[in-house]
């Protein structure tokens, strides 16, 4: 799939747009064919980091204490202590207007925030990762850029994620859905994508084969 076919189908999708009072995200559907995607080899569990960006701020919290609770604080980042998820864990209304986040979790508090948290970030893939080696500030901005796609079982054989959004340049969709393509390659095989499309409100369709 080359760039001006993603670009023409770019076009035609943001061409359709209509008039919204809110910021409108572009998405990437791919449709598979011959795949079980029942079997463990061949789900799709991915996650990629766009190389321009998702197109809008990328809301970040981060289960620490101490010296790196501290640290969080001052990149501004939403800080939830050990003590604190007891709390946060029944307070169900705030725990869902939060599942638009990304976590991120010092590592000796990954068991304590599964214990109270799992089940709830668990099923939304929203587990946060653990802090292991990268500095803050590089794992901070890789949790801004990453999007997670993943397969959804042999009898629905499609998954899509975000690529950004209708105020990004058409190059810089371009080049991330290229890349989320690559990574979806490299998995399952180009054979085994059937077609491709890009949404807004209605799909336009990338290719069909």
């Amino acid at each position: 799939m080359d760039r001006e076919k993603i670009l023409d189908a770019l076009k035609k999708a943001l061409e359709d747009k209509g008039k919204r009072k809110f910021t409108q995200s572009v998405e990437l559907a791919i449709n598979f064919r011959d795949i079980d995607f029942n079997k463990q080899e061949n789900r799709l569990n991915l996650e990629i980091v766009l190389p321009r960006g998702k197109g809008r701020e990328q809301k970040i919290a981060v289960f620490a204490d101490g010296q790196l609770a501290m640290d969080a604080k001052k990149l501004g980042l939403n800080v939830i202590g050990s003590d604190e998820l007891p709390k946060l864990a029944a307070d169900k209304a705030k725990l869902g207007s939060m599942l638009d986040f990304e976590f991120l979790a010092q590592p000796n508090l990954m068991a304590v925030v599964a214990k109270h948290l799992g089940q709830v970030l668990g099923t939304r893939g929203k587990l946060p990762k653990p802090l292991l080696g990268a500095k803050l500030e590089e794992a901070v901005e890789r949790a801004k850029k990453v999007v997670k796609i993943k397969s959804k079982g042999k009898y629905l054989p499609v998954a899509h994620c975000l690529v950004g959004t209708e105020n990004m340049g058409l190059e810089e969709l371009a080049e991330n859905i290229e890349a989320v393509l690559d990574a979806v390659k490299a998995k399952a095989g180009e054979q085994r994508i059937k077609s491709v499309y890009l949404k807004l409100q209605a799909g336009i369709r990338l290719r069909t084969s």
